[in-house]
């Protein structure tokens, strides 16, 4: 179990149907005659700078007027064409900082944008097709790796069978779905989605899925080199990134990701250890998600602690707000100094640092405070997992710090061997351009082994 560092912990108070009930939609979906009245309010603008901003380049403005003129079809399947993945990307994309707050009803008299991510979801989980909206072109013999079965790898795959190739998706977890499946707050992705969405994938054909297959551990980047036509790395980043404190291994201190990947596969919310008080170190949506999935799950007290300001954190403001709305206590200016351990070597809590901005850099001020807590769960960030890249060959890979360089087709430095999402520099981590990336990789991957033109 990946929670035994904290599986002294009591579990919550509550029973599991009353617990579930704090874990569903986060924003439940439009009726019929509210995405009418909604779809009503876009301008369907020419050069929609909504389009523009969106990652996996979808035509919102036509997928929007699709929905007014009650084709739902037309919408999701214009959706679909551009991301594979557009069901759970309408659930948990920041549309608050792309899209919507890209549109042109943000300066008008209402100066509200117009909801494009709960329409996105309202196309697509009202599609009604008879059969899967995309057929295989034809089959061109080539057959191609792909590692990792998240977003990334399951888009590359489904363009890439899409294109008539065969491909072989090599997963290291139980289950696909990657982040979507394991790393999401259970909130933003109920009712099984993610598995609903990879099935719905799968139904190109030509795709085959072998679990339990991790690169580094039964799988080496060399042997698929030999025996693949090409190789796509949809890694992402598996490991928590560490504080380099002492007592970080203690018991009650853990990876964030890990509690969140335990409480999405749980049948059973009662049977999970719950502290007490919790703190949560870090900045970004997996903070909020922990933060805010640990107080519903019953903690009497949450603080979540970052060394910087409000203005600074990655979170957007949207998620913030769900983190104030849900009583998680926010600290600012503060870092880590010192896990504080009791008699049993168990975490009791943290001594901090406050800090402030002196000459333009990060300082601390020798001025600590300590919170008391029963478990830290940090949510730093994500690493490279060594072991991933462990073989010779992967070895040769040339990197940007924990990330792969890949040229604007998504090559490595390495012939035959692609990357996206997540694990490669630049990117901004998020779900839908991970989806982009994999689209994007595999129409490079399809000319390049098919010896078509040069990829666009």
């Amino acid at each position: 179990m990946i929670l035994e560092s904290i599986s002294y912990l009591p579990t919550s108070k509550e029973a599991n149907e009353s617990l579930a009930k704090h874990f569903t939609d986060l924003a439940p979906a439009l009726t019929a005659r509210q995405a009418a009245i909604e779809a009503s309010r876009c301008l369907y603008c020419y050069d929609a700078p909504c389009t523009r901003i969106c990652p996996s380049e979808i035509d919102v403005a036509s997928f929007i007027r699709n929905i007014h003129d009650e084709n739902i079809n037309g919408a999701a399947v214009g959706i679909l064409k551009q991301n594979i993945l557009g069901g759970s990307c309408s659930r948990v994309c920041p549309t608050e900082i792309l899209c919507e707050d890209a549109c042109v009803r943000n300066h008008d008299a209402e100066g509200q944008p117009v909801k494009i991510g709960l329409l996105q979801r309202y196309a697509i989980d009202n599609m009604q097709l008879e059969e899967h909206p995309f057929k295989r072109f034809a089959a061109t013999g080539k057959k191609i790796a792909v590692v990792g079965a998240g977003p990334a790898g399951l888009s590359c795959a489904h363009r890439l069978a899409m294109l008539g190739n065969d491909v072989v998706i090599y997963e290291a977890r139980e289950k696909s779905g990657g982040l979507n499946e394991y790393g999401i707050a259970k909130y933003k992705l109920t009712d099984n989605f993610a598995q609903k969405e990879v099935d719905f994938l799968l139904e190109i054909g030509g795709i085959t899925i072998k679990h339990g297959q991790a690169l580094g551990v039964n799988v080496q980047l060399r042997d698929l080199h030999a025996s693949y036509d090409a190789v796509f790395l949809g890694l992402g980043l598996g490991a928590s990134k560490q504080m380099g404190l002492t007592g970080e291994d203690a018991p009650g201190l853990l990876a964030a990701v890990d509690y969140i990947a335990e409480l999405r596969q749980s049948d059973d919310l009662a049977k999970l250890p719950v502290p007490s008080r919790a703190i949560v170190i870090g900045a970004g949506n997996t903070a909020i998600d922990m933060a805010v999935q640990i107080q519903r799950l019953g903690a009497d007290e949450v603080t979540l602690v970052y060394r910087r300001g409000f203005e600074a954190m990655s979170a957007t403001e949207h998620e913030q707000h769900i983190a104030k709305e849900n009583q998680v206590r926010m600290r600012t200016w503060a870092q880590p100094q010192q896990v504080l351990l009791d008699d049993a070597g168990r975490v009791r809590g943290m001594r901090f640092e406050k800090t402030a901005v002196v000459n333009g850099r990060l300082s601390g001020t020798g001025e600590t405070f300590e919170i008391a807590a029963d478990a830290i769960f940090k949510a730093i960030g994500q690493s490279m997992d060594e072991a991933s890249i462990s073989d010779p060959l992967a070895k040769t890979l040339k990197r940007d710090g924990d990330k792969i360089y890949v040229d604007d087709h998504f090559r490595t430095v390495l012939p035959g061997i692609y990357a996206g999402g997540d694990c490669v520099a630049p990117g901004q981590d998020l779900t839908v351009q991970a989806v982009q990336h994999g689209k994007l990789a595999a129409h490079a991957i399809h000319q390049d082994i098919n010896g078509l033109k040069e990829a666009a």
